[in-house]
């Protein structure tokens, strides 16, 4: 039986204000990517959504971000590898002493919003990430996008990768993700996100915004926590990947 884990970005919100839904969302995923204070999130929701993740049997991992809350980490500027370097490790530590505190661990790191986007294709940036992750931890896993070249970079330097596939993005035919500044970006149907989340696991391609079919290897599917229907896709993918013989696991 083919397996795929199914990750959702988490966290993303502040006190008592909560961000979409993630105690809905927990368990239907396999893996919660945690905001770390940087983009999103505070101490208190960073021990909040460890403790669900720890509660429901879903591996927790670092979603480290630009240091930019009013930007949500989305807008891109100018970063030195080093200045990556430091938040990452930063973030990851923050987290892991979080989830040590409530007798867990981290399993994987995952770059939120413009840092992951730059570091994808950006071999200074994808190896100061990739090395910072590997200091803190040689045991944890990086998500990475599928076919980019941080994959090859931080497989390189021996760390572990999962390639990840997004099932409420739109593509590229270069396989990248379509820039959220460009109209048809998000997937917001849930039958058209299941359907391509389906095709990219199954399959092994993506139909690209010009319908070109790009070839993609899925070992982690996304879902976006901050999403307008992200409770709905996580139901739907859940069911669909049942009734089709898919096991979501690790």
């Amino acid at each position: 039986m083919k397996k795929i884990d199914l990750n959702c970005d988490m966290g993303e919100s502040f006190g008592a204000w909560t961000m979409g839904d993630d105690a809905a969302i927990m368990p239907y995923v396999t893996s919660a990517n945690i905001a770390c204070g940087f983009h999103a999130g505070d101490a208190h929701t960073m021990r909040r959504t460890m403790q669900l993740a720890l509660q429901q049997g879903v591996r927790p991992g670092a979603h480290p971000g630009l240091d930019d809350i009013r930007g949500f980490g989305r807008r891109p500027f100018a970063l030195t590898p080093i200045e990556a370097y430091d938040l990452v490790v930063v973030q990851i530590g923050a987290l892991a002493a979080v989830a040590r505190a409530q007798g867990g661990r981290l399993y994987h790191v995952k770059a939120h919003g413009a840092l992951y986007n730059i570091s994808a294709n950006h071999a200074e940036l994808a190896a100061a990430i990739a090395q910072a992750v590997l200091d803190v931890d040689p045991q944890l896993t990086l998500f990475a996008l599928a076919g980019s070249r941080q994959v090859e970079i931080a497989r390189g330097l021996g760390l572990k990768v999962m390639q990840e596939v997004f099932a409420d993005r739109t593509y590229q035919d270069d396989g990248t993700l379509t820039p959220r500044s460009q109209p048809g970006a998000l997937i917001e149907d849930v039958e058209t996100s299941v359907a391509q989340a389906l095709t990219m696991v199954r399959e092994g391609y993506v139909v690209a915004q010009s319908g070109k079919k790009v070839a993609i290897e899925a070992d982690t599917l996304c879902l976006h926590g901050d999403g307008a229907h992200a409770l709905e896709f996580a139901r739907q993918i859940h069911a669909a990947f049942a009734r089709e013989g898919l096991l979501l696991a690790h």
